[in-house]
């Protein structure tokens, strides 16, 4: 073992706990939204269905529920990832050789920052819907 204090040791793993966490919770926040985004996709859809009764194009590759499964994707990996690293930073207190690793906390950055990005155009260039019938009128005289 190390000849760090006993308590000093248990501080290290409960910091590495909470960051285990903190990891978690991101990952669930990831694929909390995927889920949101793809499933809002489909509901915007099929409004659209609804109200102009002809079926909306989206782009075979930028649209919400690729980016949503992305997401969802992502959270996953997400996990895998804060788990490994759990169990590394903890042999590494064990040994007292703790090395932190910050390119990965630059790389979650960047990838959520893309998926980021790549909502944008899901945001801009959406286009109108035009509904047929006049929508102040009620809906039992349109049906004459």
């Amino acid at each position: 073992m190390s000849n760090t204090p006993k308590i000093d040791r248990q501080r290290e793993h409960q910091a590495n706990e909470r960051t285990f966490l903190a990891w978690l919770r991101t990952s669930i926040a990831l694929i909390g939204f995927g889920f949101a985004i793809a499933r809002f996709g489909l509901f915007l859809r099929q409004l659209s269905f609804t109200l102009t009764q002809q079926e909306s194009s989206s782009h075979p590759l930028f649209n919400s529920e690729n980016l949503g499964i992305s997401l969802v994707i992502f959270g996953i990996i997400t996990i895998a990832f804060a788990a490994w690293r759990y169990n590394q930073v903890l042999w590494q207190i064990e040994r007292s050789d703790y090395q932190p690793m910050r390119w990965t906390v630059w790389m979650i950055a960047g990838i959520v920052m893309i998926f980021g990005f790549f909502s944008l155009p899901l945001l801009i260039m959406r286009t109108r819907v035009s509904p047929q019938r006049d929508l102040n009128q009620p809906l039992s005289r349109n049906l004459r």
